[in-house]
């Protein structure tokens, strides 16, 4: 066996000896071992193997598998700019703490700065974003009666998961790991590995590394206020399903993102975003007026959100080591969900209101919606709402929703009538439009081979164009069970919603902020032969029938974003107004 077959084959064993069961791979000569060694765990049953022509799909597909699974995958490309393509995913994994392997080859040292083809400096390439890296060194011995190599490889590889997963720290994220390949870089015809580099016996991993018992521990503190409202940010499943008990059994409102996993408690705003806009509410003036506010996760959809917590005596519940506090007020950062140490009371009246507000308020969006389209001021802000709200409702029970960054995420931010009582993910790490297909897809597949349900997305027409290539999936890799629904305005309607979408600047705005493209969706579909069909945003039954749909396949839903920067502020301005009224202020 050469060098470097040995020693993809040698990290390949370690990774499925570490729990691995999933791994992506982009084509290329010098990655070759390792393409070699995980077609044979494939062949073999030891993991599943999904090949990409695009590492930029490649990573984000890693991506989502270990978004859906909770468990490290590794990502392998060759040399060059193939590894620049991962760094998007990489900021991603690293802002979420989700565990990706970054297993990028290299040439020789000997052929690094010559000028050789396909070569870039990959020393520490994604430099802060990965929680670490290792140069693994090129083999040049590996047979005979030396372990050393072995110990080597075997021990970086659970280095590696150890840190990616965060189980010394508690802080989750990528790792990189440099593998430099001399040649041959093919198979010489003894696939065994040699005794001196053969795993522990039993199958078990070289080091097993002892994880965080509880990864969100609880803490007991005084001083928890009776008028504390939750902010509930991107988060794993199991955090957001404790964060609602937690604000149930207290009474605390919660003001939930689509991702937080939070929004199906019973003390969960529908509209609290709008809420946090009512007059007087951050100076004490308002009978909503909370005396703090316990941030967990990470928010960052909305400047109401961003004011709140500018303002108000701020908990933020961080058991890694960074914590959000983008508006640097936090009073107290807690390693883990609050109990109390001492009695204390709830304000089950103030709770109330929250309540009588959120339904007054709720109520005058349903009015809007419910009504025909382009009836009153309003039409061009409801069309995506009404969508999202139809999205939600029909979400399956068992199923995984997959929300794109921008627009829709912040649709259903406001919109839905009820949380999908699935998981919902989204890359709100970093929070761009990057991947959003990819990542769709792996979450998918992570979520079914487990027995879950049927998986969907919601995304807009320009995170759909970015991650096109998504869509290309060869005929022997494993296909989801997965509907992708585009909200399509020919465009980047969100910034109808900033200072961008002012009438003032409409000269300036359709071409370097709405970019309209004017693609066909249906053609682009019918290229990677991906069932298509075009739905009205208010066709309930047809996007619930649609959402059911066997395999891959994408619903395309046309909206408006004509004066919606004057629409969303009126419909606003109306929440407001009734949830105002509700309170007598």
């Amino acid at each position: 066996m050469n060098p470097s077959t040995a020693l993809a084959a040698v990290v390949v064993d370690e990774l499925v000896r570490n729990g691995v069961t999933e791994a992506v791979l982009a084509p290329g000569s010098r990655s070759g071992p390792f393409a070699y060694a995980l077609h044979d765990a494939a062949t073999a049953g030891r993991l599943r193997l999904h090949v990409r022509i695009d590492e930029r799909t490649a990573a984000f597909l890693a991506l989502g598998l270990a978004k859906g699974s909770g468990v490290p995958v590794p990502v392998v490309t060759t040399s060059g700019t193939a590894t620049a393509n991962l760094h998007p995913a990489v900021l991603e994994a690293s802002a979420s703490d989700v565990p990706l392997l970054l297993l990028t080859t290299d040439r020789p040292p000997e052929l690094r700065g010559t000028g050789a083809n396909q070569t870039v400096d990959q020393i520490d390439l994604y430099g802060p974003a990965v929680r670490s890296f290792h140069e693994v060194g090129a083999p040049d011995r590996v047979l005979g009666d030396d372990p050393a190599p072995a110990r080597h490889w075997r021990q970086l590889v659970c280095r590696a998961v150890a840190d990616a997963t965060g189980a010394r720290t508690g802080s989750a994220g990528p790792v990189q790991l440099n593998l430099a390949l001399r040649d041959p870089l093919v198979p010489d015809g003894d696939d065994a590995l040699p005794a001196p580099l053969a795993g522990r016996p039993g199958g078990g991993p070289w080091t097993e590394v002892a994880a965080r018992a509880e990864p969100v521990p609880t803490v007991e503190i005084d001083g928890l206020a009776a008028r504390t409202i939750v902010v509930a940010g991107d988060a794993p499943p199991e955090l957001g399903h404790r964060v609602a008990d937690l604000a149930a059994s207290r009474g605390w409102p919660v003001v939930a993102e689509p991702s937080s996993n939070t929004r199906h408690g019973p003390t969960a705003l529908r509209t609290g975003d709008v809420l946090l806009g009512l007059d007087g509410l951050l100076d004490g003036t308002n009978p909503l007026a909370p005396e703090r506010v316990l941030v967990v996760g990470r928010p960052t959809l909305t400047r109401p959100v961003q004011r709140l917590l500018a303002t108000i005596p701020t908990d933020v519940v961080a058991p890694a080591a960074l914590w959000p506090d983008t508006t640097r007020t936090a009073a107290r950062v807690l390693a883990g969900l609050p109990l109390h140490a001492s009695a204390g009371s709830d304000d089950p009246t103030w709770s109330a209101a929250w309540r009588r507000a959120d339904d007054a308020a709720r109520a005058e969006l349903d009015r809007h919606l419910d009504r025909d389209r382009g009836e009153e001021p309003g039409a061009g802000a409801a069309d995506g709402l009404r969508l999202a709200r139809a999205f939600a409702a029909a979400v399956p029970d068992d199923g995984l929703a997959i929300c794109g960054s921008s627009m829709p995420v912040r649709d259903l931010f406001l919109a839905a009538d009820r949380a999908p009582a699935a998981v919902t993910l989204a890359n709100r790490g970093a929070a761009g439009i990057d991947g959003t297909i990819s990542t769709a897809v792996g979450a998918a597949l992570a979520h079914q081979v487990t027995g879950g349900g049927h998986a969907v997305a919601l995304m807009g027409d320009l995170t759909f164009l970015h991650d096109s290539n998504g869509l290309v999936i060869g005929p022997g890799e494993a296909r989801p069970e997965l509907t992708i629904v585009v909200v399509n305005n020919d465009g980047g309607g969100i910034f109808g919603l900033l200072e961008h979408g002012d009438p003032a600047r409409a000269a300036a705005f359709e071409r370097v902020f709405a970019t309209p493209h004017g693609v066909d969706l249906a053609a682009l579909c019918a290229a990677t032969a991906t069932p298509h069909q075009c739905l009205e945003p208010g066709d309930r039954d047809g996007l619930a029938a649609a959402l059911r749909a066997p395999g891959l396949t994408v619903v395309e839903v046309r909206v408006t974003r004509s004066e919606l920067h004057a629409d969303s502020t009126a419909l606003r301005r109306a929440m407001t107004t009734a949830a105002g009224a509700a309170l007598g202020i």
